[in-house]
């Protein structure tokens, strides 16, 4: 009797020369009008100055701050979009899936090292 393989497929990743992981905190998204899942992930931080002036000390040191452009710029947050993606339905479904099993080993990774950690602080209070 013949044992008969399944079919199967081989993926080879190609990647961009640009290729560049970039974090992320947060996404900004909705539908186009064809109904595909529109998301753009940014990077929120607060806002940099586009020019800061300073009192020169008597000593020459930098001294303290006199003016910022923009003028409300600790009250500024930016949120800097990198990258966005563009999907259907199918696609979406399936990153969600996937999505959810990543985030149930990550749980359980860090229930573990959480318990390592608790179990390590015990041993050393013997």
């Amino acid at each position: 009797m013949s044992h008969q393989r399944k079919p199967e497929i081989t993926f080879n990743y190609i990647y961009n020369y640009n290729y560049n992981p970039v974090y992320t905190n947060g996404v900004q998204g909705g539908f186009t009008p064809r109904g595909e899942l529109v998301m753009n992930f940014y990077q929120e931080r607060p806002a940099l100055p586009k020019e800061l002036t300073h009192e020169i000390t008597p000593e020459g040191g930098i001294g303290a701050l006199t003016e910022s452009d923009p003028k409300n710029l600790n009250s500024l947050m930016v949120r800097f979009i990198e990258s966005g993606v563009t999907m259907n339905f199918q696609t979406a479904a399936m990153i969600h899936a996937w999505l959810g099993e990543q985030l149930t080993q990550m749980q359980a990774a860090m229930k573990a090292q959480q318990e390592f950690l608790e179990g390590g602080a015990a041993q050393e209070s013997n």
